[in-house]
């Protein structure tokens, strides 16, 4: 999976620093910022619904889908894999890390 992502942000890369007609990458970063948010927002409904549809082939391919809009958005912002993948390592030597849960409706 390593190297299929590394693959996505590399072709994300080139697609901005070398922007080709009919791309839909380009068209993100053509429209901006608010665009490329709001397609990571559809996409992560997208999933939910997936999820409790039970539709385990949707499941994926709607990940598939938000994996791509979230690394269009950090090519967007100039954040790199390695800086990901960095503070996940950290992340993954934490022990006793649980967070108190923020809940806007105590109903819920």
């Amino acid at each position: 999976m390593n190297q299929a992502l590394n693959n996505l942000y590399n072709v994300i890369v080139n697609r901005k620093l070398e922007p080709s007609e009919n791309s839909y990458t380009c068209y993100l970063f053509q429209q901006g910022l608010n665009k490329i948010l709001k397609k990571c927002g559809e996409e992560c409904s997208e999933v939910i619904i997936a999820t409790k549809d039970g539709d385990r082939d949707g499941i994926k391919e709607e990940i598939c889908d938000l994996l791509f809009h979230l690394t269009v958005l950090l090519v967007n912002q100039g954040i790199t894999l390695s800086e990901i993948e960095e503070i996940l390592t950290e992340r993954s030597y934490k022990i006793g890390n649980l967070k108190t849960p923020y809940c806007s409706d105590p109903n819920s």
